[in-house]
C-alpha cells in the first residue's frame, strides 16, 4: 500500500522535519506515539470556530464502567440526564487506540478547552464510555429535531485490558452510535487493519436474532451506524496512477481483497471483508499534525486553535462539518430512539454481557420496547382517569361522550411515549383500551347502583306510610288514595324523575322499580281493584282444593290395583329363584370336572417353568462372558492410558529442554547487545583517532612542496573512498532485503502458531463434547441394568404365581404367560446391554483416536516451535555476521570522508532494530511456549477425568454384578447352586465411590488389600516390610496409585511436579505421614 502512494512528493519541508520528530499531534487523552514528541494539551487553547459551540454549560458523565467484580455497570447520574433527553437523540463517539487523541478531538468538536478528560501521562484517563451531559439541539437534513450526544470510549488495546474487554468496549460503542468516528495515527496499512481485526471479533460476541446463530458481518451491518476512519498527523500524498485521490478513494482502495492464496492472505481478506459488511457507509478524512515546533506541540494546552495550522483547522472544519451534515437520530427496527429509550437498550446490552450471554440485538430491542410500552401504558393510564369528567349528570350519553373523549385523550399520549412497531406496543394497547373500557364499565356500574339504590329507599318509605294508612282504625279506600296522593307530590319537585329516568334507560329494569313506576302512574282505583281481586282469588283457591281431593281417591284406586299386580308378579318371581338355585347346582359340578382338568394341566406348567429356568441360566452364563470379555477390554484401554501418560512425559522433557534453549537463546542476545555497545564505542575511539589522523595528514601536506604527486593521492583516495562507498550501499541493501525475508518468515511462522492454537481450542471442545457424550452412555447402561434387575424380580414373581396355579387355574394361565413374555423382555434387553457394551467400546475408540490425533497436533507445535527457535537462532548468527561486516566497515572508514561516518551510523542503527524486533519475537515465542503449556495440562486433566469415569464406571459394573450373584444365591437357582465358587468373606462393604473404585478387603495375614479393575495390588509391604519401597516406583505408577486411592484433584493441582513433589504428595495422601 505504501509503494501504491507517493511518499513526500510535494511535501513541505516542516512536514518533514515533523516526521522526523516523532509525528504526534492528535494530542487529547494519549500522548504522540513518536518517540520525539511527548505532548497532549489539556485544558487551555479554546476553539470558538466549532459549530458545536454553544452546547451549555455541561460536564462530563460516566455513561458505563466495568466494577471490581468485572462486571459492566450504568453510572445513575448519566440514566438520569438520559432520562430527561425526551425526544429523538443521535449519537457521535470517537473509538480507537489509548493515548492518541480521541478525547481531544471531542473537545474541539464541542468547541471548549477542557471538556473530556484528557492528560499528558502514558497511563489512559479515559475509562468505559462518557457521554456529555447537556446534550446538543440540532436539525437534521429532513428538518427532524433531534439531541446530539457524545461518547467518549476508553482506548482499546490498553496494557491493562484483555481481548474481549476491548471487543466488549467496542461493541457497544458501535451499537449505541449513529455516527462512529475510528481514530488513528498515521496511514492504512496492514497493522492498521490487524489493529481492527475487533471488527471479525464483534460478529462473534453480538447476534441479531435470539433463535440463530452466529451473526455475519453483513447481517450486523443494518444495524451498524455511519463509520468514519479519522487519520491522525497524516503526511502522504494522496496519488494514485499519477493522479489525486480522495480520502475516501484511499480507504476503499485499501479494503480491496488482496490476490492471492494462503492462511495469511485469506485472513486478511478476511478483515477487509468484515470491515466492509459491517460499515456499508463509511468516509475517511485525513488531519495533519496541528503544529510544527517541538516547544510549541508541548505547549499547545496554552496555544489557541487560529493559531494552530491551517492545514489543520480546514481538515477539522471539514470533519465537523460532514458530522453535522451526515449524524441522524438513532434508530433501531424503523424506531427513532429517545434519550430513556437509549438508557433501557444500553442496560439490556450489559444485563447480556454481566450475565455471560451473547448480546442479541432483536432480543434486548425486544426488552426495551416492552419496557417502554409498559411505561406508556401507565402515563396513558393516569391521563385516562385525570381526562375522565366525573363531574357530568349520570346519563347513558354524558357518561359515554366522557368515555370517548378521555380513551381518545389516553391513546394519544400512548402512541407518543410508546415505541416500535412489534406486539408488544399492540398488546399493551389492547391491554389500555380493555383498561378504559372496564373502568367505564365499573363507574357506570356504580353510578347505575346508586340509582337503584335510592329508589329502593324511596318505595320502601311509600309502602310504610301506605301500611300504615290502611292499618289505621276505620280506615277508607279514599283516605288512603288521599295518603298515597300525599306521599308522592313531595316527589315532583325533587330529582326523582331523573334517577327514573336513568334506571329506564339501562338494559335491565327491577321489578320493584316497574311496579313503583305503575303505582305512581296509576294511582287512582288499584287499592279498590285489588280488593276486588282478593275476594276472587279466595273463591278460585276452594275450587282449586275440592278438584285435588277428587283427584287423589282416583289415584287411591289406583295404588290398590297396582299391590294387586305387585303380589301376582311376587309368586312368579319365587318360582323362577328356585329354577336358579337348581341350575347352580349342576355349574357347580361342571366346575369341579373343570378344575380337575386344570390340574392336570398346571402339572405341564410346572414342567415348562423348569425349562424356562434351565434358559435363563444359560442367558446367564451368556451375560458372565460378555463381562469377561469386557474386562479384558479396560485392561487394554488401561495399557494404552499408561502408554499415553509416558509420552506425554516424553513431551513434558522435550517441553523443559526447549524452555533451557531458549533461555540460552536469550542469554546470547543479552551478550550480543553488550558486544555491540562494546564495539560502538570502539568505533567511537577509532573515529576520533581517524580524525586525529586527518589532521596530522594535513599538516604533513602543507610540508609537501609536490603539488601534482598531492593531487594524484588525493584522486586516488576519493576514487577509493567512492568504491567503498558503493560496496557498503550494495551490501546495506542486501542486508536490508535478507532482514526483510527474515521477517516475513517470521510473520508466517506466527500465523502458523495461531492456527495450530485454534485448532488446538478446538480439539478441546470436541474432548468435552466426548467426555458429555460418554456420561450420557453411562447413565443409559445403568438404566438398561435397572430394568434387568426389574426383569429377575418380576420373573420371581411370575415363578410364585405358576406355584399358586393350582386354586386360582385361570389366573396361573394369565401368568405363564406374562412368564414367557418377561423372558422374552430379558432376552431383549440382554441383547440391547450388548449393543450398548459394543456402542461403548465404539466410542471409547473413537476418544483414543481423537487423543492420537491430539497428540500428533502437539508433536507439530512442538516442531514448529523448533523451527521458530532455529530462525531465531540463525537471525542471531547473521546478526553477529553483520555485526563484523560493521567492525570491517569501522577499520575502512578512518580512511574515508565523514559522509562515510553517517552511511555506517545508519546500518547499525539498523542492525539494532533488527536485533531488537528479534529479541522481541524471541519473547513473544517464549509467551505462545506458556500457553502451549497451559493447553498440554488441560489435556492432561482431561485425560485424567475421563480415567476417572471409565473407573467408576468398572466399579459400578462389578458391584452390579456381584448384586445379581448374591440375589441367585438366596433364591435358590439350580444353575447357581450347581457353580463351586468359592468366595470369601467381607467385612467391609464395597465402596460405591465415583471418585475411588478400589474395593477394600482384609486379608488373612492381617494386610489390607486394594482390589482395583483388573488386578490386585498388595500394600502390606509398604506398612510392615519396606516402608520406603514406594520411592522406587515411576512417576508414571505413583500418578496412577494417587488417582487410585482419589487423589486425582490434588495431582492436577501440582503445575509441572516433578519426581520429588509427586513422591511428597504420596507419602502425606497415602501413607499418611
Amino acid at each position: 500500500m505504501m509503494q501504491m502512494l507517493g511518499l513526500r512528493g510535494s511535501a513541505s519541508k516542516d512536514r518533514d522535519r515533523g516526521r522526523r520528530g516523532g509525528g504526534g499531534g492528535g494530542g487529547g487523552d494519549e500522548a504522540s506515539p513518536g518517540p520525539g514528541s511527548p505532548w497532549t494539551p489539556s485544558s487551555s487553547a479554546s476553539s470558538p470556530r466549532s459549530p458545536f459551540a454553544g452546547g451549555g454549560g455541561g460536564r462530563p458523565l460516566r455513561l458505563v464502567y466495568c466494577d471490581e467484580r468485572g462486571r459492566f455497570r450504568m453510572d445513575p447520574e448519566a440514566v438520569a440526564a438520559l432520562q430527561l433527553v425526551k425526544g429523538p437523540v443521535g449519537v457521535v463517539s470517537v473509538c480507537g487506540r489509548a493515548r492518541q487523541g480521541k478525547s481531544f478531538i471531542l473537545n474541539q468538536l464541542l468547541g471548549r478547552s477542557s471538556g473530556f478528560q484528557v492528560a499528558s501521562t502514558h497511563r489512559p484517563c479515559t475509562k468505559g464510555l462518557w457521554m456529555w451531559s447537556a446534550p446538543i439541539k440540532r436539525t437534521a437534513l429532513d428538518g427532524t429535531e433531534y439531541s446530539l450526544l457524545l461518547l467518549d470510549t476508553e482506548g482499546i488495546d490498553a496494557y491493562d485490558q484483555t481481548g474481549t474487554y476491548s471487543i466488549q468496549i467496542f461493541s457497544l460503542a458501535v451499537l449505541l452510535s449513529s455516527m462512529f468516528i475510528y481514530n488513528q495515527m498515521g496511514g492504512i496499512d496492514e497493522a492498521a487493519l490487524d489493529r481492527l481485526s475487533l471488527v471479525t471479533e464483534m460478529t462473534k460476541h453480538i447476534r441479531v436474532r435470539a433463535n440463530g446463530g452466529k451473526s455475519t458481518a453483513s447481517e450486523l451491518g443494518q444495524f451498524s451506524p455511519i463509520f468514519i476512519w479519522l487519520l491522525r498527523d497524516f503526511y502522504l500524498d494522496l496519488v494514485e496512477n499519477d493522479r489525486k485521490i480522495t480520502p475516501r478513494d484511499y480507504l476503499e482502495i485499501a479494503l480491496r481483497p488482496l490476490e492471492g492464496r494462503g492462511k495469511d492472505i485469506s485472513s486478511k481478506n478476511e478483515i477487509r471483508e468484515s470491515i466492509r459488511a459491517l460499515f456499508p457507509d463509511r468516509e475517511c478524512f485525513t488531519l495533519v499534525r496541528p503544529l510544527n515546533s517541538e516547544n510549541e506541540l508541548q505547549r499547545l494546552d496554552q496555544i489557541p486553535i487560529e493559531k494552530l495550522r491551517p492545514e489543520f483547522q480546514a481538515g477539522l472544519d471539514e470533519l465537523t462539518r460532514f458530522i453535522l451534515e451526515r449524524t441522524r437520530p438513532k434508530q433501531v427496527a424503523g424506531t427513532v430512539l429517545t434519550g430513556p429509550v437509549l438508557a433501557g437498550v444500553t442496560q439490556s446490552f450489559l444485563d447480556a454481557i454481566n450475565n455471560g450471554a451473547v448480546p442479541t440485538i432483536s432480543s434486548s430491542w425486544q426488552s426495551v420496547e416492552e419496557a417502554e410500552c409498559r411505561r406508556a401504558y401507565d402515563s396513558a393510564a393516569e391521563v385516562y382517569l385525570s381526562a375522565f369528567d366525573r363531574t357530568k349528570q349520570a346519563e347513558e350519553d354524558a357518561l359515554r361522550d366522557a368515555h370517548e373523549a378521555a380513551l381518545r385523550k389516553a391513546l394519544e399520549a400512548y402512541g407518543t411515549a410508546a415505541v416500535g412497531t412489534g406486539t408488544s406496543r399492540m398488546h399493551y394497547e389492547k391491554v389500555l383500551s380493555n383498561f378504559c373500557r372496564k373502568t367505564f364499565q365499573e363507574y357506570k356500574r356504580n353510578a347505575f347502583l346508586e340509582a337503584d339504590k335510592q329508589c329502593s329507599n324511596m318505595i320502601q318509605i311509600m309502602e310504610r306510610k301506605l301500611r300504615a294508612a290502611c292499618s289505621a282504625p276505620g280506615v277508607k279506600v279514599s283516605n288512603v288514595i288521599q295518603v298515597c296522593t300525599g306521599i308522592y307530590a313531595p316527589l315532583k319537585d325533587s330529582n326523582v324523575d331523573d334517577v327514573l329516568n336513568l334506571l329506564l334507560s339501562g338494559d335491565k329494569l327491577d321489578e320493584n322499580l316497574q311496579y313503583a313506576t305503575y303505582l305512581l302512574v296509576n294511582l287512582e282505583g288499584p287499592i279498590l281493584d285489588l280488593c276486588l281481586k282478593l275476594v276472587n282469588e279466595a273463591e278460585s283457591e276452594r275450587t282449586s282444593f275440592s278438584l285435588k281431593y277428587r283427584s287423589n281417591e282416583d289415584q287411591l284406586e289406583l295404588l290398590k290395583k297396582q299391590l294387586e299386580a305387585n303380589e301376582a308378579h311376587k309368586s312368579e318371581y319365587l318360582k323362577r329363584y328356585e329354577a336358579a338355585i337348581s341350575e347352580k347346582q349342576r355349574v357347580s359340578e361342571d366346575h369341579s370336572a373343570h378344575l380337575a382338568n386344570l390340574r392336570t394341566k398346571c402339572s405341564t406348567l410346572d414342567e415348562r417353568c423348569l425349562s424356562l429356568s434351565k434358559e435363563l441360566d444359560l442367558v446367564r452364563h451368556e451375560c458372565t462372558d460378555w463381562r469377561v470379555k469386557y474386562e479384558q477390554y479396560v485392561t487394554q484401554q488401561k495399557v494404552e492410558q499408561d502408554r499415553f501418560i509416558s509420552q506425554l512425559a516424553t513431551l513434558e522433557s522435550r517441553y523443559s529442554s526447549a524452555e533451557g534453549k531458549l533461555g540460552a537463546a536469550r542469554e546470547q542476545a543479552a551478550a550480543a547487545q553488550d558486544e555491540a555497545t562494546e564495539w560502538r564505542d570502539k568505533y567511537e575511539t577509532a573515529a576520533a583517532q581517524a580524525k586525529a589522523a586527518l589532521e596530522r595528514l594535513a599538516s604533513v601536506q602543507e610540508q609537501i612542496n609536490k603539488i601534482a604527486h598531492e593531487r594524484e593521492s588525493g584522486i586516488r583516495a576519493e576514487f577509493a573512498s567512492h568504491l567503498e562507498e558503493k560496496v557498503a550501499e550494495s551490501k546495506a541493501q542486501s542486508h536490508n532485503k535478507e532482514t526483510a525475508a527474515l521477517k516475513d518468515e517470521i510473520r508466517e511462522l506466527t500465523g502458523k502458531l495461531e492456527f495450530l492454537r485454534d485448532r488446538v481450542v478446538s480439539f478441546e471442545k470436541q474432548a468435552r463434547m466426548l467426555e458429555q457424550e460418554k456420561n450420557h452412555l453411562q447413565e443409559k447402561f445403568l438404566s438398561e441394568c435397572k430394568k434387568y434387575d426389574e426383569a429377575e424380580e418380576r420373573y420371581k414373581a411370575a415363578e410364585r404365581e405358576a406355584k399358586r396355579a393350582t386354586e386360582l387355574s385361570d389366573v396361573a394361565r394369565t401368568e405363564a404367560v406374562t412368564a414367557q413374555k418377561e423372558k422374552d423382555e430379558a432376552q431383549r434387553l440382554s441383547m440391547e446391554k450388548l449393543a450398548v457394551i459394543e456402542r461403548i467400546q465404539r466410542q471409547v475408540d473413537r476418544l483414543e483416536q481423537e487423543k492420537v490425533n491430539l497428540l500428533d497436533e502437539v508433536q507439530k507445535m512442538r516442531k514448529s516451535e523448533t523451527d521458530a527457535l532455529s530462525k531465531v537462532a540463525l537471525l542471531e548468527s547473521r546478526v553477529a555476521e553483520r555485526e563484523k561486516e560493521i567492525e570491517e566497515l569501522m577499520i575502512q572508514s578512518n580512511e574515508q570522508r565523514s559522509s562515510t561516518v553517517h552511511v555506517l551510523e545508519s546500518l547499525l542503527s539498523t542492525e539494532r532494530a533488527a536485533r531488537a524486533e528479534a529479541n522481541k519475537r524471541a519473547e513473544a515465542l517464549s509467551l505462545q511456549l506458556q500457553s502451549t503449556q497451559s493447553k498440554l495440562d488441560v489435556l492432561h486433566q482431561e485425560l485424567t477425568s475421563v480415567r476417572l469415569v471409565e473407573t467408576a464406571l468398572d466399579s459400578k459394573l462389578r458391584t452390579t454384578t456381584h448384586g445379581k450373584r448374591l440375589r441367585e444365591n438366596e433364591v435358590g437357582m439350580e444353575s447357581v447352586q450347581d457353580m463351586d465358587i468359592d468366595r470369601p468373606e467381607r467385612s467391609r462393604k464395597r465402596s460405591k465411590s465415583n471418585t475411588s473404585p478400589l474395593k477394600h478387603f482384609q486379608s488373612e495375614d492381617g494386610g489390607s488389600v486394594h482390589m482395583g479393575e483388573d488386578s490386585v495390588t498388595v500394600s502390606t509391604d509398604t506398612k510392615d516390610g519396606n516402608p520406603d519401597g514406594y520411592k522406587k516406583l515411576t512417576i508414571a505408577k505413583l500418578k496412577e496409585e494417587l488417582t487410585k486411592h482419589g487423589f486425582g484433584a490434588q495431582l492436577l493441582e501440582l503445575k509441572n511436579p516433578n519426581k520429588k513433589d509427586i513422591l511428597a504428595l504420596y507419602k502425606k495422601l497415602v501413607l499418611g505421614k
